[in-house]
């Protein structure tokens, strides 16, 4: 909802900051020389003394990244956001508070702009159960560090999801493709699951 109502500029950076978990500052940081326009990776140089890392933009993102490019004839040495981390969640939470406003919705407001880190942090954890695959995708080099971010999503009872069956390694490829994970196999049968 959040991005849907942003500028295109700042939709960017909330969608650059949910595809990659990017600091606000990280983002200040990238020129259009450090993202491969083709495949959409982009080479991040970390914040706080952390590990630098390369990760993949949606396609989406990158769509939108390509016309801020262009709209703003941007050249290989040229930062993507010549701006400031305090402007972009200045700029950020006047959207918010006005948006919540505007729906009347004070939840809204509770939402931070370092939440989309967490956000691509937790929701990675979750995909991969893979602890240190998340600390190298969040930069940390201290795997404290990255416990934080798992405990914001914890499996539960109430937890639900869409389930397919699959016969054939074709089907189950395009399942996995798609999200979803691989459970347990029944009268030849594999069944796969995705949170809703």
């Amino acid at each position: 909802m959040l991005i849907a109502h942003a500028s295109p500029k700042m939709a960017l950076i909330l969608s650059m900051s949910k595809d990659l978990g990017t600091r606000p500052i990280e983002l200040t940081w990238l020129k259009v020389k450090d993202i491969n326009l083709e495949n959409g990776t982009v080479t991040i140089t970390s914040a706080k003394h952390c590990n630098g890392r390369t990760l993949k933009l949606k396609t989406k993102t990158l769509d939108m990244l390509k016309q801020h490019i262009n709209k703003k004839g941007l050249k290989q040495n040229d930062r993507l956001f010549p701006t400031t981390s305090e402007n972009i969640c200045d700029n950020y939470r006047r959207l918010r508070n006005k948006l919540a406003k505007k729906l009347q919705n004070p939840i809204l407001n509770q939402i931070r702009l370092y939440d989309f880190r967490h956000y691509f942090a937790t929701t990675l954890y979750h995909k991969t159960k893979d602890l240190l695959y998340v600390k190298i995708a969040l930069g940390h080099k201290d795997l404290r560090q990255t416990l934080r971010y798992t405990q914001l999503l914890e499996t539960t009872e109430d937890d639900e999801f869409h389930c397919k069956v699959a016969t054939t390694i074709k089907e189950a490829t395009q399942l996995i493709e798609k999200g979803f994970e691989y459970v347990a196999e029944k009268d030849g049968a594999m069944i796969f699951r995705k949170r809703k």
